[in-house]
């Protein structure tokens, strides 16, 4: 087996999808954080599934699919981070119809094209190990620009994310860095939606985080830890595709649910009391 794995580590597209796994990681990472700690994992997850009807809109149209879900979930993103600022009390209701709207849209537009469309599936569940060179080049893009500018803006975002009232203070524009932590969502959902699929990669924007903010109580020491889970249970998960021939995605998946568990174990064993 280990002679197997050897020579997969030879082909092209694993030595892609390792390529791959680092941008991904890293943007999951930084951007799950921000997600974690600003409490907005309910608009990540209207993101993603309303990123569907952008997949739906690029095959009816004949359009390049990765541009056209990048367009719509930035129009979305937009439109959520305009809503949620204007009418806050309401805003999960306004993300969930925002859901409904972008998996049905997306859903009608597939059943009315036409031609072949098996490959639709990959957009929903994944598959790190057919990245196209445009992909890899554009996640590499992505974490390079979004971790340049949570480290450029650092303060900014550290003050947003923990302290209203400190950031009024510094004079930190809250709403215009409220819409960039936005458009960075919309960012690193349409762009791995390749690689671990539209349904799955909430999870690496959330498992890892649940873990890494019970390792660390700041908000840099949050990223490296989630980014550097992330990048193990990717690595994990691939190595159970290739040994058992399961879907990439939903094994990296399975594995970072697995590890989730074994931290809640742990945590759980740990914080017994002792007997006297």
């Amino acid at each position: 087996m280990f002679e197997n794995l050897l020579e997969l580590l030879k082909m092209p597209f694993v030595v892609d999808a390792f390529l791959g796994i680092i941008p991904l990681c890293v943007l999951c990472g930084v951007i799950g954080t921000l997600i974690c700690v600003n409490r907005l994992s309910y608009v990540a997850g209207g993101l993603t599934h309303g990123a569907y009807g952008g997949v739906g809109i690029g095959v009816y149209f004949s359009l390049p699919i990765l541009v056209s879900a990048s367009i719509f979930t930035l129009i979305l993103a937009l439109i959520v981070g305009f809503l949620i600022l204007r009418y806050k009390t309401q805003s999960d209701q306004f993300i969930g119809a925002i859901w409904a709207f972008g998996m049905a849209l997306g859903i009608i537009l597939l059943e009315l094209s036409h031609g072949y469309k098996a490959d639709m599936m990959g957009y929903l569940f994944g598959n790190i190990l057919v990245l196209s060179s445009l992909n890899l080049y554009l996640l590499w893009g992505a974490g390079i620009v979004c971790v340049g500018l949570v480290w450029y803006f650092y303060p900014q975002f550290q003050a947003l994310s923990y302290d209203d009232e400190f950031a009024k203070i510094m004079g930190v524009n809250q709403k215009a860095f409220f819409y960039l932590l936005i458009v960075m969502i919309a960012m690193c959902v349409s762009l791995s939606m390749q690689a671990v699929g539209l349904i799955l990669v909430i999870s690496l924007l959330s498992i890892s985080t649940f873990i890494a903010q019970s390792l660390s109580k700041t908000l840099k020491g949050m990223m490296i830890y989630c980014t550097f889970l992330n990048f193990l249970f990717c690595v994990l998960g691939l190595l159970v595709s290739f040994c058992f021939d399961l879907s990439s995605g939903a094994s990296i998946i399975m594995v970072s649910v697995g590890g989730m568990l074994l931290f809640f174990l742990y945590k759980s064993i740990t914080t017994l009391p002792s007997k006297s």
